[in-house]
């Protein structure tokens, strides 16, 4: 039997997403629960492997086995089993062929800021912390990155891709009550992409660069250009898309789905 799984989990309680010694990782606490159900050694494979604090509402993970258990007691027993920062949403079954990562077509990540003069000790780890963001600028910047380019000045140091083109379907900023979101589609993404892209356009967004830098610097293929890499515990991976796959639709980061129809993307 062939299996997908959708995750959500608060990457604050995680190392990142990928199974290391000696510490707690969603790999780790998910490939046990799903172990101890089967009755057997379980291995997944994910669509993305967020880094430590990165938080997720459409982690995708797909694995094999020769446990015959109904689906929904595959999500109700790995729930069970579970701490209450990760979660299964929905489980489905999927041909032979089906790979998390592979089979994806195009990811979506969102990063938060919330406006406020002072930390807030509630929403620390779940968005990054900004006073009096341009939203509108940095929405007319970000769409410079917009189609395939060369993104190596996005790219994080010890980046493995053999190659820095990737193609980006899809880019805005916009301000929803509190919180300023950055939702970006792209068929996939290099180490720290979304962050670096985060760290230019808050530039932008306090009026310390100008609205064509983030263009310029993609144009110039220097990450050392760039500055600071934004911070993870304001990223989620909130969406992975499969062309022959009919999955349920991820949610919104929790601070946007507490907001109601006002949140809606």
């Amino acid at each position: 039997m062939h299996l997908a799984l959708g995750l959500e989990y608060d990457g604050r309680a995680y190392k990142g997403f990928q199974r290391q010694a000696g510490v707690s990782t969603v790999q780790a606490e998910l490939e046990a629960a799903l172990s101890q159900i089967a009755d057997t050694p379980i291995a997944v494979v994910a669509a993305g492997r967020t880094d430590t604090g990165v938080h997720a509402t459409g982690q995708v993970v797909g694995f094999h086995t020769e446990a015959s258990r109904h689906l929904d007691a595959w999500r109700r027993g790995v729930n069970s089993l579970t701490s209450s920062g990760l979660k299964v949403r929905w489980v489905s079954q999927v041909a032979a062929q089906f790979h998390a990562r592979y089979s994806a077509t195009a990811r979506r990540y969102m990063y938060l800021w919330y406006e406020d003069h002072i930390e807030s000790p509630v929403v620390t780890g779940l968005a990054v912390r900004s006073n009096g963001l341009d939203d509108e600028t940095m929405h007319r910047a970000a769409q410079a990155l917009l189609g395939e380019h060369d993104f190596t000045s996005y790219r994080g140091a010890g980046c493995q891709s053999v190659s820095a083109h990737r193609c980006v379907h899809q880019i805005s900023v916009r301000r929803h009550g509190g919180f300023v979101v950055l939702d970006v589609t792209a068929n996939a993404f290099l180490l720290h992409m979304v962050r670096n892209i985060a760290g230019a356009l808050v530039q932008v967004g306090g009026a310390a660069r100008p609205p064509q830098w983030p263009g310029e610097l993609l144009a110039q293929r220097d990450r050392r250009e760039l500055g600071p890499t934004a911070g993870p515990h304001g990223l989620y991976l909130v969406g992975v898309h499969y062309p022959d796959c009919d999955f349920p639709e991820a949610p919104l980061p929790g601070l946007l789905r507490a907001m109601g129809d006002s949140a809606r993307f």
